[in-house]
C-alpha cells in the first residue's frame, strides 16, 4: 500500500566520512557508507546537524540502509537524550536489517519503528509528528 504526501524538499545536504545526511523541514535522513562504521564520534556529529536545523522544534530521524554498516550500540543511549527527536524509523529490505533493528530498539528505549518502504517512513515521521504538536 502506497501512503500520499507531499513531497519533501532537501533544505540541506550534508556529506560526512561516513556518508550522507539530508535535512528537510522537519526531519533528517542518513545514507551511510558501505562497511562504515557509525561510532559516538560520528554521532555527535549527526546530533550537531540535529542541532543546527531542530533546535527549537521536534524532528523525525530516518536511517535509510542501502549499504551495510556497523552501529555502536551505545550512540544510543546520548540519542535518546535528544528531547526533541520524536520519530526514529529505520529502512531497508534487508533482513539482517530487522535483526538488528530488533537490537538497537532495546538500547534506544524510545519511539523508533521498521519500514520496508521510504514513503512509509516519511509518512509515519510526520504523522508522529503531527500527534506531538497537538
Amino acid at each position: 500500500m502506497r501512503i500520499a504526501y507531499k513531497k519533501p524538499i532537501v533544505v540541506r545536504e550534508y556529506q560526512l566520512d561516513i556518508g550522507t545526511v539530508q535535512v528537510y523541514d522537519d526531519f533528517m535522513v542518513s545514507t551511510f557508507d558501505e562497511g562504515a562504521t557509525l561510532t559516538l564520534e560520528r554521532a555527535y556529529q549527526i546530533i550537531g546537524i540535529s542541532e543546527i536545523h531542530f533546535r527549537d522544534k521536534d524532528f523525525g530521524y530516518i536511517s535509510l540502509r542501502k549499504n551495510s554498516y556497523a552501529v555502536d550500540p551505545t550512540i544510543y543511549n546520548y540519542v535518546r537524550g535528544l528531547e526533541n527527536l520524536k520519530a526514529f524509523a529505520i529502512v531497508s529490505k534487508k533482513e539482517i536489517d530487522m535483526h538488528n533493528f530488533k537490537i538497537e530498539k532495546l538500547f534506544y528505549k524510545k519511539n523508533m519503528e521498521f519500514f520496508i518502504e521510504y514513503d512509509n517512513a516519511v509518512a509515519w515521521v510526520r504523522k508522529r509528528l503531527k500527534k506531538k504538536k497537538k
